[in-house]
């Protein structure tokens, strides 16, 4: 019969390794609140960390005749913690990036949608505005807005000089523009 909690970490490992249960049980009670500590401090959620150290505990035991040399069984279980925390920290880094995109991707959704029902609304209001427009003047705007013509197409079209047609246009322009500004603000 062997006193455990005297025995050096290379004969725990040796016991171990030909399956004593107790010799493990030792290696957890001897490392499990020090692990802990380095796996809490790092993640700051308890339970993760616990979860973090059950974890290298069961991978201890079932890799328990894989062990090889290990000069000091608390390195070595410091490092796996270390390594188990930066999976973990990784991941909700990840995690976080992903949730960021989707955050950022939804809102461009949303402002897209919003933008489009804004645009939707402004033309209908010029829409209006052009109807309200004075005949001729109304006119030369759509033709010169809506069929794309050239002034001096406008101008042979309707019979008038350009110079008519150049002060339709800007009192057309000028009309819509204060009515718009009104709209927009």
């Amino acid at each position: 019969m062997y006193n455990y909690d005297i025995l050096n970490d290379k004969d725990l490992i040796a016991l171990m390794q030909a399956d004593n249960e107790k010799a493990f049980t030792e290696v957890y009670n001897r490392y499990w609140d020090k692990l802990f500590a380095i796996a809490a401090n790092k993640i700051r959620d308890l339970n993760e960390a616990e979860e973090i150290v059950q974890d290298i505990f069961v991978s201890l035991w079932k890799r328990r005749r894989e062990l090889g040399v290990i000069d000091t069984l608390s390195s070595y279980l410091a490092i796996s913690v270390k390594y188990r925390v930066i999976k973990i920290l990784d991941k909700r880094n990840n995690q976080q990036k992903y949730a960021d995109y989707s955050l950022q991707a939804l809102t461009l959704a949303d402002d897209s949608t919003q933008e489009w029902l804004e645009f939707e609304e402004l033309k209908s209001r010029l829409a209006l505005f052009v109807a309200d427009l004075p005949q001729k003047c109304r006119l030369v705007y759509q033709l010169s807005r809506d069929s794309g013509f050239s002034q001096k197409r406008i101008a042979a079209e309707m019979g008038i000089s350009e110079k008519t047609v150049e002060a339709h246009l800007g009192k057309a322009i000028k009309t819509l523009r204060g009515r718009l500004s009104q709209f927009l603000l």
